[in-house]
């Protein structure tokens, strides 16, 4: 590899080594997480080979830091923030002292020093942002009140590790016998939390009214490719300078700047912009963890190593779960958060790092923190898998109504036990239209359905949507349909009908693949966006895929040909293919027509979806 191309070696490398270990950890049944530590672990300083550039590695990661808590936030708003504080700010300063206090119990038993426990009980307390967000938006539930409380709980800790972070230069000053007064350390926090407090006073009065207008201006010049550039620079640039006049975290400035951002009509379009790059450097983050990681520790001081692993999957997760139950939470609730923290990540690479810098901790506790930070990580999806695995609420059986299916073994282990996400009951619906997605087009179907005297069940995990689908009549569960705990709540079994209108193929995918097993004969209408969509819908078992291209296409034609031998010859021409009027596209077709038309979006793409269905 040429010495002189260190950024396209680290790039390149470590993403094809991620993806072949993240592919072969997939095969294996377990997080792709695993593999690109793996990754990092085969191009870090201590394994034989080619060995990638570690500095270079931890600002690429940087980088994906920022995009994830930037599309964090866009999903995240003041008024979410605000209605976990009173949990998340008393939760999360309570489970770092407990972590602290028993990170110093075990640097005391290693010997270590006072200050040196402090940094290393600092540094065992304070969750991963991205592997936290990456479990929670894996089993969509970063929109759900856990998922809120989770996010709040970790911005309170990356709060609380800012203001730890400015005041080791004290606590390294009077270890190394400087005098400070109480004063001059009053004077530092204060400083501090003014910083702090700054930066969001402005986020909230300027940022919150000059970064959508930006957004809409660039949203009007029509130009996908400057709105791309200026979702990355806002994210960018605002984290940057939140960090360069305010002195907080990367992290923290662009939660903020996307949360502010979340307040405009354009905060959708631009999380699925920042999705790509996101989650290649978020990738690249995975890997910059596995190179720090010396596998000698493992030998040299085992029990230091599985102490260290018990504060952090044991001990701070069992402070957690207390916490959150003493709040009156449910168990469910705070399984996933006890779980969400049993890890830690980028602040205690950084706390560590600058405690060993100011010889605060000796270098035998960072290599503990990385060994912790790596197994904690490794071991997180099964932590996640196994409180899924916790028991499940359970149902009479005449509360489940069926039509007999076809799988009925499939039903039969619906009606025994039903998971109970979130709490939720299941359905009592029986000869039931089932709506996967309340966004533009579903509301459409829906506000039809519901029009012709339909019983209709939405599935989605936004709560706007949710609320929307609740007032205008249908019966809501929470979570993603592609869950198929979450599925298995909406009687698919008794069910008439599915229609499937999220965008995503492979999520759509999911959800016709499952509903098809547990009802055979259920008449399935999804949504599709390309040619290899339908295809791969239909081979799932959907009954009708509709494109929206076609369908714009076709009623075009219909309006110009208006004669049945015309129109036929035109579409044929046109390679559309017919559509087979069967009895769900029959009802499709006129409850759209009778459905108002409430979209808020712009003309063009209510026309668009309206046609595609």
């Amino acid at each position: 590899m040429p010495h002189h191309t260190p950024l396209i070696a680290t790039i390149s490398v470590g993403l094809v080594l991620a993806f072949a270990f993240g592919l072969l950890a997939h095969r294996l049944k377990i997080s792709p997480l695993v593999g690109y530590l793996m990754a990092g672990v085969a191009v870090g300083p201590f394994t034989p080979g080619f060995v990638a550039d570690a500095e270079l590695a931890a600002e690429l990661a940087e980088i994906g830091v920022i995009l994830l808590m930037f599309a964090v936030g866009l999903h995240f708003s003041l008024k979410d923030l605000m209605s976990v504080r009173n949990i998340a700010v008393p939760g999360a300063v309570v489970q770092i002292a407990v972590a602290t206090l028993m990170g110093m119990a075990l640097a005391w038993a290693l010997g270590w020093s006072l200050q040196a426990g402090m940094v290393f009980g600092l540094a065992l307390s304070v969750a991963s942002t991205v592997v936290l967000t990456r479990a929670l938006g894996e089993r969509r539930l970063l929109e759900t009140e856990r998922g809120r409380i989770a996010v709040g709980w970790l911005v309170v800790e990356d709060l609380v590790m800012v203001v730890a972070l400015v005041l080791l230069p004290v606590v390294g000053q009077i270890s190394a016998g400087g005098s400070v007064s109480a004063g001059e350390v009053a004077t530092i926090l204060g400083i501090t939390l003014a910083k702090v407090s700054a930066f969001v006073a402005v986020m909230l009065l300027v940022g919150r009214r000059v970064i959508p207008m930006i957004m809409h201006y660039v949203a009007h010049t029509g130009s996908r490719e400057l709105f791309r550039l200026a979702v990355y620079a806002l994210a960018l640039g605002v984290a940057a300078g939140a960090a360069s006049l305010f002195e907080v975290s990367f992290a923290l400035g662009a939660f903020f700047a996307g949360m502010v951002m979340a307040e405009s009509q354009l905060s959708q379009r631009a999380t699925e912009e920042a999705l790509p790059l996101r989650d290649a450097f978020a990738v690249l983050f995975f890997v910059s963890v596995g190179m720090l990681f010396d596998p000698k520790v493992l030998v040299e001081a085992p029990w230091a190593v599985l102490g260290t692993i018990a504060i952090i999957v044991l001990g701070k997760s069992a402070a957690a779960w207390m916490i959150v139950r003493a709040f009156g939470h449910p168990n469910g609730t705070a399984v996933t958060i006890s779980a969400s923290l049993a890890q830690i990540g980028e602040f205690s690479f950084i706390l560590a790092g600058l405690g060993v810098s100011m010889k605060l901790l000796p270098e035998e506790g960072r290599d503990l923190v990385l060994a912790g930070a790596i197994l904690s990580i490794f071991l997180n999806p099964f932590i996640f898998a196994l409180a899924e695995r916790r028991p499940a609420r359970r149902y009479p059986k005449e509360e489940v109504a069926v039509a007999a299916p076809a799988d009925a073994s499939a039903m039969e282990r619906v009606q025994e036990e039903i998971p109970g996400p979130g709490e939720q009951t299941a359905t009592t619906l029986a000869d039931h239209d089932v709506l996967i997605g309340y966004g533009r087009v579903g509301r459409i179907v829906g506000d039809g359905l519901l029009e012709a005297g339909r019983p209709v069940l939405v599935f989605d995990d936004r709560e706007d949507s949710l609320e929307r689908a609740r007032a205008a009549g249908a019966e809501v569960i929470e979570g993603n349909a592609a869950d198929p705990q979450v599925l298995a709540l909406g009687n698919i079994a008794g069910a008439r009908r599915l229609f499937v209108t999220v965008p995503e193929a492979f999520e759509a995918g999911q959800v016709v693949e499952q509903a098809r097993a547990l009802n055979p004969r259920l008449e399935i209408v999804a949504r599709a966006h390309s040619d290899a969509t339908v295809e791969h819908l239909s081979r799932l078992g959907a009954n009708l895929a509709v494109m929206g291209e076609r369908e714009i296409a076709r009623r075009m034609l219909e309006a110009a040909l208006p004669e049945d031998s015309e129109l036929a010859a035109a579409e044929q021409a046109a390679g559309l293919l017919p559509v087979p009027r069967q009895a769900v596209a029959q009802t499709l077709d006129e409850a759209l027509n009778r459905a108002p038309d409430r979209d808020a979006g712009p003309a063009p793409d209510r026309a668009a979806n309206q046609t595609a269905g």
